[in-house]
């Protein structure tokens, strides 16, 4: 028996204009990029990574400094750290929750007692209606097309597995960059959607030039996934490091004369490279697959008018509610 839909929409839920969420991507989804997303109608989310808890806490108290719009913040629940974020979060009002990198089943009871909007993202079905019953307000169904920590399902095929059977909203995310992919997740039974390699070419977000230039430059032979024989797969762009990996991988499914530890080592502040040094070669350039079709930098507000427009264009009649947020002094 199919699950009665909440008829509550995203937008009421979170406060904000247009259900669009701006996906928290580690060392990048700073104050900047993330007030700007929400002042946009969208919802900036600020990306804790391996932060420490008064690191998040200054990062949350810039972002409020430039933006009085609601914005959340992601945890990545394999942080050591994590519970003590949360204190922080609800230390400083923060009640805009999302998950990563793990089971947050544990932290639900202290999300429930200070009421806290927890969206989980989910990989699977079984994930999705497990964080439903936990008391998650939303899920965010992120399919394999996605850059960086991946699952092993595409977005296409894990959408419709997930709405067939869920009261609560489910935000699509993955492969997801315009007003017609935007569409398309609706069709699919999506209340949301979240976008996160468009967003690396946001001017506002403070990547180095040549990480955007390697997303603006390329193809849709570049996006690879690595480490997926040692099943922690990372969606990036291919080059030498990404080469590099993919032969120690053989090594260890061959003769293990490379170990996982290794393999991993490479990959430690690979990340940071990239992103603070603009080495695109020795790096790690995470973006999704859909940074193929993505080809120049535009402020956050250009791009929320864009898929908009898109959007509207589609279903004039039942979407025109939409009112485009004002492109001028940026």
């Amino acid at each position: 028996m199919k699950t009665m839909r909440n008829k509550q929409t995203l937008e009421s839920i979170l406060k904000i204009n247009y259900p669009i969420l701006q996906g928290a991507m580690a060392n990048i989804s700073d104050s900047s990029l993330v007030s700007a997303v929400s002042e946009a109608g969208g919802l900036g989310i600020l990306a804790s990574g391996n932060m420490k808890p008064e690191e998040v806490r200054e990062e949350i108290r810039k972002t409020k400094s430039k933006t009085s719009y609601p914005f959340g913040v992601n945890i990545i629940i394999s942080n050591k750290f994590c519970d003590q974020i949360i204190d922080v979060l609800h230390e400083e009002k923060v009640d805009i929750v999302i998950t990563g990198n793990g089971d947050p089943g544990k932290f639900f009871p202290k999300f429930n007692a200070w009421n806290m909007k927890v969206i989980p993202v989910v990989s699977s079905y079984m994930m999705a209606k497990r964080m439903e019953k936990l008391g998650a307000i939303a899920v965010i169904a992120e399919g394999m097309e996605a850059g960086g920590h991946i699952g092993s399902i595409t977005t296409m095929c894990l959408l419709p597995n997930i709405t067939k059977d869920i009261s609560i909203p489910v935000i699509a995310a993955g492969g997801i960059a315009s007003g017609y992919s935007m569409m398309a997740a609706f069709n699919l039974g999506a209340q949301g959607v979240q976008i996160g390699t468009r967003f690396l070419l946001a001017k506002e977000c403070n990547i180095h030039t040549n990480y955007k230039k390697r997303v603006i430059d390329s193809n849709d032979f570049d996006s690879v996934v690595i480490k997926n024989m040692i099943n922690k797969p990372i969606r990036s762009l291919r080059n030498k490091l990404t080469n590099l990996i993919g032969r120690l991988e053989l090594e260890y499914l061959k003769n293990r004369s490379t170990s996982i530890e290794d393999i991993d080592l490479k990959t430690i502040n690979a990340l940071s490279n990239a992103v603070k040094n603009g080495d695109v070669q020795n790096g790690l350039v995470m973006a999704g697959q859909i940074s193929a079709v993505l080809t120049k930098e535009e402020t956050c507000k250009e791009i929320m008018c864009s898929i908009l427009n898109e959007w509207n264009s589609c279903t004039e009649k039942t979407y025109s509610k939409y009112d485009l947020p004002q492109v001028g002094n940026t």
